[in-house]
């Protein structure tokens, strides 16, 4: 059976940055189980896995523009240290969630001063071309369950 929209496919993967730094990968013996088609991926992945088999093993090299995206300068931001008003202990790297016109988006604090909080809202992999060392497991058909969810079911899939 082959990759295409609406299959449930189980992959294992390592992603590497330009540097060949290991960035994330699937767990041993837990391949990432997604269905194929709807967004799940980042574009590029998908466009690359479509069509291939179980077995298959592939390098997918996936430019930024098909993968997180440009880097926006404007989605980084200087904020009134007053409006984390409820978060103690704000340290760069902290990962939050806020509110913009396209729902909930992570940002990530870059700077904090005595009276300011530099934020980043930028995906972290945003304008980082991204290397895919896939091996495809197991491909097969969605359940009417698993469509309307959106989501694959079992294990490597997303639980309720």
């Amino acid at each position: 059976m082959k990759i295409a929209k609406h299959k449930v496919v189980s992959i294992d993967y390592t992603l590497t940055d330009p540097k060949g730094e290991i960035l994330d990968q699937s767990g041993k013996g837990q391949p990432l189980q997604y269905i194929h088609g709807i967004g799940n991926l980042i574009p590029g992945l998908e466009k690359a896995l479509e069509g291939k088999g179980a077995g298959d093993a592939l390098k997918a090299q996936i430019p930024h523009a098909e993968g997180y995206g440009v880097r926006d300068e404007e989605l980084v931001q200087t904020l009134p240290k007053d409006n984390f008003g409820e978060i103690k202990d704000l340290r760069e790297g902290m990962e939050l969630e806020a509110e913009s016109e396209d729902g909930v988006r992570i940002i990530t604090v870059i700077g904090v001063t005595e009276d300011e909080v530099v934020v980043d809202g930028n995906h972290p992999l945003a304008g980082v071309d991204l290397t895919f060392d896939v091996t495809i497991i197991e491909v097969r058909d969605a359940s009417p369950d698993e469509l309307s969810h959106g989501h694959a079911h079992g294990p490597g899939g997303h639980h309720h």
